[in-house]
């Protein structure tokens, strides 16, 4: 494993309590049309996520992701890092390249919105449907 390590949404939370960052590394439209975590009642330091797409809509990369990372995120390093995506995939690649620029990165498992259901729903489980909280969207 190229990064700290695999979280459960649960143990994220948990993380976030303890002053962690997370970074959603979802596209623009899954912001706005499916909804964000909301972190802020995690911890009186009220990190609130950093929003940093991996990819573009069509999958095509974020050729400026570790640039926007460090912009964006403390600049003590030893601040962990916490990456969701909509299922838990492209927040592993995301923490893979954090790791590499110096952060301290964890992956969460089930991503945002989790894996999808036998009719193709995502309702099994993920950020949202452990009752984690969420917003509506981000303009």
């Amino acid at each position: 494993m190229s990064y700290a390590g695999d979280l459960t949404p649960q143990d994220a939370w948990a993380k976030l309590e303890d002053g962690a960052i997370l970074v959603d590394v979802r596209t623009e439209g899954e912001w706005a049309h499916i909804g964000i975590p909301e972190t802020a009642s995690a911890n009186d330091q009220r990190n609130d996520p950093l929003f940093i797409q991996w990819t573009f809509p069509g999958g095509i990369p974020n050729p400026d992701f570790v640039e926007q990372l460090k912009r964006q995120a403390p600049e003590d390093t030893r601040v962990e890092l916490l990456f969701l995506c909509r299922s838990g995939q492209r927040s592993i690649a995301a923490a893979t390249a954090a790791t590499q620029a110096g952060f301290t990165a964890y992956n969460v498992l089930e991503g945002f919105e989790g894996e999808p259901d036998r009719y193709g729903e995502r309702t099994v489980n993920g950020w949202k449907n452990r009752g984690l909280p969420t917003n509506l969207g981000k303009n």
